[in-house]
């Protein structure tokens, strides 16, 4: 008999619109047992793009690998919204240049 996996946390979501037809998404999920927390389970965030996939893992075995996954999301975390904001930064930069070769363009005519 196969035993069911539980979840105590699962989450799929696609990162471009649906009338793109662009395969990116994002997978997560934590893995747990009919009678509570299993640390041996499987936790893990899967980020495909195109062709590309990557899968990180969060294992929770020990006390140690408990604080490392906890450290890791953390940082994976804390990196990607610093990400955020330089890319929102890059995007208004690239804003307002063709705002102003716009109006440069118009001013010449």
């Amino acid at each position: 008999m196969t035993r069911k996996s539980l979840f105590a946390f699962s989450k799929r979501a696609f990162l471009n619109p649906a009338s793109t037809h662009l395969t990116s998404y994002i997978h997560a999920h934590i893995q747990t047992g009919p009678d509570g927390p299993d640390k041996w389970g499987d936790n893990r965030v899967i980020v495909g793009d195109c062709n590309r996939v990557v899968q990180l893992e969060f294992f929770l075995g020990t006390k140690r690998e408990r604080r490392m996954s906890l450290a890791k999301i953390d940082l994976l975390i804390k990196v990607l919204t610093q990400f955020r904001t330089a890319l929102a930064k890059e995007i208004s930069s690239i804003e307002e240049q063709s705002v102003l070769a716009t109006k440069k363009h118009k001013k010449h005519k």
